[in-house]
């Protein structure tokens, strides 16, 4: 009796079981707004969920000359922000970054952004990798996504 059968299933349970270790981060509703006149900075937000835990630690893209995470508090009357050095994903649990919250600051941005117009932007997560992900650019004062984007999709390792 051949034992490949056995040796391929084998092989087969080994890669799921790697891939389930590694995790695929779900990256879905990436916006931001667009900037009025001769603005430098922007933000963008998202929601990810991996079905490990998994942290997202650091974003890039050609738009901006630098992009931090930074999360946005009230303390009284006064709106604090400060970069963080990531952002914890718990496994199986959607995090949302939007407005008022954690966002990804875009520094130094190389040209406006405007309405209708999308830009990519790379994620970098410590046990999934990176992730380059496009990003919807909605109206002046927007508060979300015109609509929905990925749905549900899994973006690819690079």
């Amino acid at each position: 009796m051949s034992h490949r059968p056995l040796f391929f299933a084998a092989l087969l349970l080994v890669a799921a079981n790697a891939t389930a270790q590694t995790g695929s981060v779900e990256v879905k509703n990436a916006w931001a707004r667009a900037t009025p006149g001769k603005s430098e900075n922007a933000a963008a937000y998202l929601s990810m969920q991996s079905p490990v835990a998994d942290r997202l630690t650091g974003a890039s893209t050609p738009v901006a000359k630098k992009a931090e995470l930074h999360t946005m508090t009230m303390e009284g009357a006064v709106m604090k922000m400060q970069p963080i050095a990531a952002v914890d994903l718990p496994a199986g649990q959607e995090v949302t970054l939007k407005p008022g919250g954690m966002h990804i600051m875009l520094l130094g941005l190389t040209a406006a952004l405007k309405a209708g117009q999308s830009f990519p932007l790379t994620l970098q997560f410590e046990k999934a990798g990176r992730r380059e992900i496009t990003v919807a650019v909605e109206p002046v004062g927007a508060m979300g996504p015109a609509k929905a984007s990925g749905d549900g999709m899994t973006m690819p390792s690079r």
